[in-house]
Parts: C-alpha cells; structure tokens; sequence
C-alpha cells in the first residue's frame, strides 16, 4: 500500500532518533560524495592512462571504478534507510567531497600518486562517520563503513607500491 496523504507512510524506528539519523546520514552522504568523485576520476584515468604500464593500469582502473560503481549505490542505499535523501548531483558531491577534481590527463604515476591520496581520504572520511555510528549503536553503518574503510586503505597500499 502506497503512502497517501489520508494514509502516511510509518514513522521510522529502528532504535535511532531522528537528529542522529540526520547526522550519521549527513557524514554517509560525504562519503557517498567522496566516493563518487573518486569514480569519476578513476573511470577519466582508466580512459587516459598512456605509457609502460598502460595494460595493468587501465586493467586496475577498470577493477576499481566497477568496485566504486557497486559500493555508491551501497551508501546511498544506507542513506536512504537512515531516512534520508541521498544526494546525486554533480553539484552537491561537489560541496560534499574532500576528494580533489582532475580535469587533465596526468602522466600515470601522477594518476597513481593521485588515487593513493585520493583512497586515503575516503577511508579518513569513513573513519570519522564510522564514530558517529559506532556511538549510536548503528551497526548497519558502521559494518558498512569499516568494509569501506578496509577497501579503500588497501586500495591505496596496492597503489602506493607501484611507485616504490
């Protein structure tokens, strides 16, 4: 049965107030922010990787923005399930994200350098939600922020030894 004006959908209560769901989703949506500015910059780097080691790059770079692809419908989802509006403009991730835009074409370690920071920041963005979600008790959030957390920090160590 839809929710209609004479019959409005039930309130949420999963054991979270409101103001807190609002917070934990307001710090989920910055790294669904994060995340898909990271997508955009991998998929423009899997696109313009030249050089050596254009195979194994443009290969990774396929692997991790199909990953990214997955995991912002993910948080998003999770957004949504707090009780709130996922953002999904440019211009709001563009307000959200810590994540810097690249509008050239680097040279590959550049690209490299570049993702490294770039994973290192999401996984700092989660890290701070993840503490809001922990104080909570919101174990949905914070599971998926630590898998996240994980993904990307390893990510970012298997980028890093290309440049070692």
């Amino acid at each position: 049965m839809m929710a209609t004006a004479t019959n409005p959908a039930p309130q949420i209560n999963i054991g979270i107030d409101e103001g807190t769901r609002a917070e934990i989703a307001a710090g989920v949506s910055r790294v669904l922010a994060d995340s898909y500015s990271l997508y955009l910059k991998t998929h423009n780097f899997h696109w313009n990787v030249t050089g050596p080691m254009f195979n194994s790059l443009h290969m990774m770079f396929e692997e991790q923005y199909t990953e990214l692809a997955t995991a912002v419908d993910e948080i998003a989802e999770r957004i949504r399930a707090l009780g709130e509006r996922a953002p999904g403009s440019y211009s709001e991730y563009q307000k959200l994200t810590a994540i810097p835009e690249e509008t050239g074409s680097p040279e590959a370690t550049e690209m490299i350098r570049q993702l490294v920071s770039d994973h290192e920041t999401v996984a700092r963005t989660a890290r701070e939600v993840f503490a809001l979600a922990d104080e909570a008790d919101d174990e949905p959030t914070a599971d998926l922020l630590t898998q996240r957390m994980q993904l990307h920090e390893k990510t970012a160590w298997m980028l890093r030894s290309m440049l070692a």
